[in-house]
């Protein structure tokens, strides 16, 4: 063991510093714009239907990131497939590119959280009809 390493046998492998790490007060991990564009990201919360009969998208959902828009698709919930198909569905119904629509918590978990980095007033009245 090398003085001053904190216990660990080679310097950056002590597991207790990293625990709390904050990712997001990293460089390069705000994804909360594009690159370049200087257009913000919208967020969208999400709660997932995996496994139904046809893809649809509308209704309304109170989870855990607040009112959340209901997405339902045929992809079942294996190896991230029914996560692509919601991105892909989500961007249809908002009329954005699907490159414009990234998950952004929620990998694992029914409720979703998409960042949306198209400009507001393109899919926000959408979101609204798709809630109701």
């Amino acid at each position: 063991m090398r003085p001053g390493t904190g216990g660990s046998a080679r310097p950056g492998t002590d597991r207790s510093a990293r625990s709390g790490t904050d990712r997001s007060a990293q460089p390069g991990t705000d994804r909360s714009a594009r690159p370049g564009t200087g257009r913000s990201a919208g967020s969208v919360a999400v709660r997932v239907k995996p496994g139904a009969g046809r893809d649809r998208v509308g209704g309304r959902h109170d989870g855990p990131h607040g009112p959340a828009l209901i997405v339902a698709v045929s992809a079942p919930a294996v190896d991230g497939r029914a996560t692509e198909a919601v991105r892909r569905a989500l961007a249809k119904a908002l009329g954005v590119r699907a490159a414009d629509v990234e998950l952004k918590i929620g990998a694992t978990s029914r409720d979703k959280v998409y960042a949306v980095a198209a400009p507001p007033e393109e899919w926000e009245p959408r979101l609204a009809a798709l809630l109701c």
